[in-house]
Formats: C-alpha cells, structure tokens, sequence
C-alpha cells in the first residue's frame, strides 16, 4: 500500500469515528441501556469487529449489558454475569496492547468471565484471528473507576487488528467510558433531583459529593444565567475558590470563540468547549446540560456535568495533523496543500504556487544512502519554510518535490523570493561528516480570476522543467540526466 492509500485509509477511519463519536453523543447522559447499546453497535459499524459486548460494572459483580452481533452471541451471552475479582485478575494476566488487553481462551483462566467462542477452524496464517482469540478494552471514569469492560470478536478481515484499528477501538473505549459514566452518574443526579422536593438536604449532599464538576445555572427570569452554585470539583477542575467561580459565572471562563455553544435552552445537550482555568490556561472539557423545572412545570435551573476531555482532543487532534502532513519533514502533505489552496483561490486574494525540484537528488541517496537523503529534505524543508512569512505555506508532495504557496504576493517579488529560495537550498548540508550540496529548479504560477487549483499547480509544474531545461541544456548529453515526466493532479 503506498502513501496515498494509507492516508486515504486513516481519513476515511478517522471520519468514521467521529461520525461514531456523534451518535455515541447523542446518547450521553440519556438513558443508560441506549447508550451502552450505542457503544456496542457503533464499535460493529465502524471498527471492523463482528462482535461487540459491554459488560457493565454493578455491584462487585459485572454484567452483560449489551451485545451486537450474531443472534447466536446475543442468547449465550446476554444477562450473565462474572465477579469483579475474576475480571480484575483477567485483565491484569492479560498481554497489554497500549490501553487493550489480549488473551486466548485456551492459555487463561477465565474463571467465571463470561465467554463465547465462535464455531470456526483455526488458520495456519499467524497473523489471522484464532476463534479463541479475545480483545477486551477495560472502561474507566474519569476518576479511574473500573465501569465496565468493552469486548471484541471477529474481525471482519479475519486477521488481528493493525495498528490504526486498535487506536481507533481505544479512542471509542474512551469515548465510550465517559458516556456510560456520564449517563450512569445522569441517571443518579435525576433521582437526587426527584428526591429533592421531599428532601433538599439529600440533593445538596449528591450535588456536593459527586465526583465531576457540577454547577446549577439559574432559568429564573430575575436572575437567568447566574451560577446558583458549584461543587467543589468544578473549583478543583479550574483552579478557582467557589466564591470566584459564582461571582465570574459560567459565560466569564469560557473561550469567547465558544460562548455560543453555551445556551440556557440546552436539556439533555452535550457540547465541548474550553474553559480557563484560574492559571490562564484554558481546558477541554464535555459539559452536559439538564434542565429541572419547578412545581409549577417553569424552568428553574440548569445542572451541568462538566467532564475534562483534553487528554482525548489531543489524541483526536494528533491523529487529524499526522493525516495532513508528510512524516518526515512535518510539513503539510499533497492533500493539506489542495484543501488550502481550494480556501485560498475561493477569496479574491492573489495566490502565487512556486513549484520546487530538487536536481538530481537521486545521486545523494545512491551516494550517500537514503538516510542521508533523508536528512537533506527535511534540512531543505527547514530552509524553505525560514525564508517565507508565517501566513505562507511550504508542502512536501513526496520524493523531492515542494510546493510553496504566497498569499497576496506580486509576481516581481515572488521571483525575487525564488532566487532566494534557490540559494538557500543550494548551501551545503553536513550530514555526519559529509558535505552534500544539491540545486532546485523553482516554477512559478499565479492566480487568475478563474484559476483552479490543478491549473495553478500545472502552470507551477510546467515553469519548473523550463527551469530545470535551462538549467541543464549544456549538459544534454551527459548519460546520467533523469528524464522527467510531468506531475499528474
């Protein structure tokens, strides 16, 4: 598979998990036996798994709460249940696949772990998936309490999940555990809520005591939108001392880019928005909404459960940049650039494209090795972006070819630009020892009112062999010269 094909892949599962993600969302904070149903079919129509089960911690015991699959899975496996202990010492004997865990039926001691093995012959392949293979993904709250345990069976290629498969079942497992943490600690703070028209002694005591950030956010006409009260992990969460947290108010802390999200209509909604922190810092966090009305059915106030996600935007944002950007140098990647220039060319901003090819680079990998050519392109991708400004983008398409676009720049200075470009690529590289010295013939194509981006980047391409043809007509006849063929967008 070459590296089009991997990107391609890692887009198309990335879009899958977050169009998961969103209707694992929409059952957070809902009913617990929706979402946990959520999870389970969201990891078959978007991992790659056949089989997907969710025991659910209750008890010291956990529970088959959920199951998609065969029917014949549904009937053996539904309702039963294995004791926390027994789970606890599974998943610490297990082999760990970063936050997965790995075991085989026919090597471990399941106790009284509920199990199901398919009636399916064993390959000889070692890399394809034995029956009595079993992939589990241990879900933990936020307070790394063990909630319950998501398992996998039957990948649909019938081999053992890659790498990009496995990242994407953690990433869903940690969704995954927050939603059935989130709709579990709902559903509780629904009945402290009932409760608290015989009792408001016992709801103070649930808001006080529970383990993520809460606050209540008055719905009353004469004071709408004031915080009515927070509970000390909000303050933890933030940093902030309760009277500061309800003198600023909830609008006061939020990043102004994501004011809008939060609304006074919100019942039963799910956003994610940053939140600063009392050190200046701002935070990701999932904050879900309910509304509680009065005896008299008007709205009285707003709960919210906030929740800190940023260790999984972070993952989720890691993943979106390694899509877009070439490996080895870091730089934007062939598709980052078109995406740019569709948004750039959609304006009425001039676009100037420089088309750079390094000459005959394929000498400094046979003669110095490919590690060596390696460290040239990044070095080159180094110089290339430390002479452009920083709104200006330089794109590493693959082999030795870059691409540098310049927004609102004139021809005669683009061309300036270039001569510069050229002699900075042209000063020599050490590489342990070794003084490499390589040139770059540099095209250059600007906007038109019409242009499109192939066009642009066609007009760049053709610019550049002119170049490189000037560059080399006096030594047309040596034998070593590539012949070249023009890029294909």
């Amino acid at each position: 598979m070459n590296e089009a094909q991997q990107l391609r892949e890692r887009l198309d599962a990335y879009r899958i998990l977050h169009r998961t993600i969103q209707l694992l969302n929409t059952n957070t904070a809902r009913d617990l036996e929706a979402t946990l149903q959520a999870v389970v079919d969201g990891v078959v129509e978007s991992v790659g798994f056949q089989v997907a089960v969710v025991n659910l911690a209750l008890d010291g015991m956990l529970e088959v709460a959920a199951v998609a699959g065969p029917d014949e899975v549904k009937k053996e496996l539904d309702g039963q249940v294995g004791s926390r202990a027994a789970w606890e010492e599974l998943l610490a004997s297990a082999e760990p696949w970063g936050t997965l865990r790995y075991f085989s039926l026919h090597q471990t001691n399941l106790g009284d772990v509920p199990s199901w093995t398919p009636s399916a012959d064993p390959s000889d392949d070692p890399d394809a998936w034995h029956p009595e293979d079993c992939l589990v993904a241990p879900l933990y709250s936020p307070e790394g309490e063990l909630v319950g345990v998501l398992s996998v069976d039957l990948p649909v290629d019938g081999r053992k999940p890659g790498s990009l498969q496995r990242e994407l079942l953690e990433m869903l497992a940690a969704q995954a555990a927050i939603a059935i943490d989130n709709a579990r600690l709902h559903a509780a703070l629904v009945q402290s809520i009932d409760d608290l028209r015989a009792s408001a002694e016992s709801f103070r005591l649930a808001f006080e005591n529970a383990p993520s950030g809460m606050a209540m956010r008055s719905l009353r006409p004469d004071d709408r939108g004031k915080l009515m009260r927070v509970n000390a992990a909000l303050g933890e969460l933030l940093g902030y001392p309760t009277p500061d947290l309800l003198e600023l108010g909830l609008r006061a802390i939020v990043h102004p880019d994501d004011r809008a999200m939060l609304t006074d209509e919100a019942d039963h909604g799910r956003v994610e928005l940053r939140m600063r922190r009392r050190d200046g810092t701002h935070l990701w966090v999932s904050a879900n909404s309910s509304i509680v009305h009065d005896a008299d059915g008007q709205p009285d106030f707003q709960l919210i459960h906030v929740h800190d996600v940023s260790d999984r935007r972070a993952r989720e944002l890691k993943l979106a940049h390694r899509a877009a950007h070439d490996p080895l140098t870091g730089l934007p990647n062939r598709s980052e650039l078109r995406t740019r220039l569709y948004a750039m060319l959609g304006s009425s901003v001039p676009v100037v494209v420089l088309f750079c090819d390094l000459d005959d680079f394929k000498q400094v990998n046979d003669t110095y090795g490919h590690d060596a050519g390696d460290a040239v392109l990044v070095e080159i991708g180094q110089r290339l972006r430390m002479h452009v400004r920083e709104n200006d983008t330089v794109a590493r398409l693959g082999g030795d070819e870059f691409v540098i676009v310049l927004r609102d720049l004139d021809t005669t200075d683009a061309r300036d630009l270039t001569e510069r470009l050229a002699e900075a690529v042209s000063r020599p590289v050490n590489y342990e020892g070794h003084v490499i010295t390589v040139s770059a013939s540099i095209g250059l194509g600007a906007s038109a009112p019409a242009s499109t981006v192939d066009q642009l980047l066609r007009e760049a391409d053709k610019a550049m062999y002119r170049a490189k043809g000037d560059r080399i007509r006096p030594l047309a006849t040596r034998p070593d010269r590539r012949s070249r063929t023009p890029l294909a967008h």
